[in-house]
């Protein structure tokens, strides 16, 4: 499943002055890399976030969110945001800070 270029681009534009990032295609769509973890995505036109369990259990409360359940089994410490969640630039920034805090959480590889 192809990604939608203009989210990653949107996601390019906040990360730009972020060290630590590099872009790999994963999950059939695009994900941000820091420092080697996953923090964010792109998947068709839905944003993937990694946020560790409590990060994504908190996250799951908002609206237009759901549970990663790529392969069938929801995992426990990411999710999906529907486009409607970051139709605005503010709410997609939000987002992905959240993501990009979770990754800087977490030791480098």
């Amino acid at each position: 499943m192809p990604y939608d270029e203009p989210t990653a681009d949107r996601i390019r534009k906040i990360l730009k002055r972020t060290k630590g990032i590099e872009e790999k295609k994963m999950f059939g769509g695009l994900a941000f890399m820091l420092n080697g973890h996953m923090a964010c995505g792109v998947l068709d036109t839905t944003l993937v976030l990694r946020l560790g369990n409590e990060g994504a259990a908190k996250a799951l409360k908002e609206k237009h969110t759901r549970p990663m359940d790529f392969t069938g089994k929801p995992l426990k410490s990411m999710v999906y945001v529907d486009p409607k969640g970051f139709k605005t630039d503010a709410a997609l920034k939000a987002w992905v800070k959240c993501a990009v805090d979770h990754a800087r959480s977490l030791p480098p590889k």
